[in-house]
């Protein structure tokens, strides 16, 4: 690559969050060191945003459900985040809920984050994960089942919205009877209120 083109590389591209791996493949560059050189040159002129240590954004104006995927990988958009804005509960979500393989709030830039663990088999299974905008989010379904994994006593305030099919679909990925016996409850109260 010409000097001048490796800027020019992050610009042209659509993601608005990359990493240093996400960087050096780019660049095709497997010099770590020289990358971060690079890239910290680019930050002292203005070009680049460092977000935090190894995440880096065109500008301040990056895509948040973007970074909430990018931080830990793999990762999903989950949980409330999902629920509140698929209308299944109606208080208002100010933090990003993501499926991680661990538990941590951060906080970057006044936005707080919040990683819950899943298990493996469930985090890595694309059943009910949608890609978009370089970044992967439960559907409602699996956000919903997401949320009975790490909380069986969890309030939705309406699911009538969900498509039971797919809820029924998705829940043997998560081999857990105690969640099944869960869900079949819900579908009841759900098909009785109707």
């Amino acid at each position: 690559m010409q000097k001048g083109d490796y800027l020019n590389a992050i610009l042209r591209s659509s993601k608005t969050v990359f990493t240093l791996k996400d960087i050096s493949l780019l660049w095709q560059d497997a010099d770590t060191d020289a990358a971060r050189v690079r890239l910290n040159y680019y930050v002292g002129k203005s070009d680049l945003y460092r977000i935090r240590r190894g995440v880096y954004a065109k500008s301040k104006m990056y895509e948040k459900l973007e970074l909430a995927t990018r931080i830990f990988t793999p990762a999903y958009v989950s949980f409330e985040t999902v629920l509140a804005k698929e209308g299944l509960i109606f208080q208002y979500q100010t933090q990003i809920t993501v499926a991680s393989y661990l538990t941590r709030n951060l906080s970057i830039d006044e936005q707080v984050y919040s990683y819950k663990k899943i298990k493996d088999a469930v985090l890595t299974n694309g059943v009910g994960i949608e890609h978009a905008d370089e970044t992967s989010i439960a559907t409602k379904e699996r956000a919903f089942l997401d949320i009975l994994y790490i909380n069986n006593d969890y309030h939705f305030d309406s699911t009538r919205s969900l498509d039971w099919n797919k809820v029924h679909a998705i829940l043997p990925i998560y081999d857990n009877k105690r969640m099944t016996k869960k869900v079949n409850q819900l579908f009841k109260q759900s098909t009785v209120s109707t």
